[in-house]
């Protein structure tokens, strides 16, 4: 209405998407013969008693914009009426930015930072009724102001939003805020981002993580060993053969038998000892022959 440069959409600088709304204002800009200068975008939403809503929108104010100890409106949501405060207003004082509600003056606030993209989540309910109308903020992704019964709209009177610049009019250097993003939702998941977790890396129950070697306890771990046979089996010796035969069996003696002295011709044995069948004599020598086996075997065995 002043001009086509006080209301542009331009490509740089953004803060989503590829747009974003310029609102310029220069000392003197009076579209509607108001107190104040402006130039705003205007939506007719309308909000209805007893209806809520959640909006979201991002603000960037650039370097320059002007510090002065007087009002700079940059988001309001302006009742039907033609005269007054609007309900809602979030604006610009000093260093400061504020956010007021009707009759309960500024409920939050928080130091001005220029350069940089500002995010706003702003809950409410819309109802002349302080009992029934609440308002909650969220700036910059934190929750600064907890659910706060208010009175938000005028009895019998709609709101509508009204966004871009609107000031007072004894500030004289050109004022510039930049706007975008702007949702309006029923929904609190319409506003906010999902957070998105990662997915879980599965994991087999069924598999140790570090198997240990399975072991047969069945099975010996050293080599059976036969009790049986014998490790390291001596000769066999037959016990009950002796060594040397008996010559009174009739068998033959071996050459390593104890063979008796021969008797001397002068042994008074020899010469008594001779009769006709030599029975006394074979006697006395098979008796001495027997003392010496019977002596050898005591010392074998």
């Amino acid at each position: 209405m002043v001009s086509s440069d006080r209301l542009q959409v331009v490509t740089s600088p953004v803060a989503e998407g590829k747009y974003a709304l310029k609102a310029t204002v220069k000392q003197g800009d009076d579209p509607i013969n108001s107190s104040g200068n402006r130039n705003e975008l205007v939506y007719l939403s309308r909000e209805k008693v007893g209806s809520e809503y959640w909006y979201r929108w991002k603000v960037m104010f650039p370097n320059d914009f002007p510090s002065v100890d007087a009002w700079q409106l940059f988001t309001q949501w302006h009742h039907d009426g033609c005269c007054g405060s609007p309900p809602v207003e979030f604006f610009v004082k000093g260093e400061v930015i504020r956010m007021t509600v009707n009759d309960s003056g500024t409920v939050w606030s928080t130091p001005l930072k220029r350069g940089v993209w500002q995010e706003f989540v702003f809950h409410v309910k819309w109802s002349p009724d302080p009992s029934v109308g609440f308002v909650e903020l969220w700036h910059n992704g934190k929750q600064v102001l907890a659910k706060k019964k208010a009175m938000t709209m005028y009895a019998g009177q709609s709101s509508y939003l009204k966004m871009g610049l609107y000031r007072d009019d004894s500030i004289t250097p050109v004022g510039v805020v930049y706007h975008d993003g702007y949702i309006q939702a029923t929904s609190r998941e319409d506003v906010f981002p999902p957070v998105v977790q990662p997915d879980p890396q599965p994991v087999d129950a069924g598999s140790p993580v570090d198997p240990d070697p399975v072991v047969d306890a069945g099975s010996p771990v050293d080599p059976v060993v036969d009790a049986g046979s014998p490790v390291d089996p001596g000769p066999v010796v037959d016990a009950g053969s002796s060594v040397d035969p008996d010559p009174t069996q009739g068998g033959t003696k071996p050459d390593t038998a104890v063979k008796p002295l021969p008797l001397d011709e002068g042994d008074e044995r020899y010469q008594g000892g001779c009769s006709a069948s030599g029975g006394s004599l074979a006697a006395f020598s098979l008796l001495g022959l027997l003392g010496l086996l019977g002596s050898r075997r005591r010392r074998r065995s």
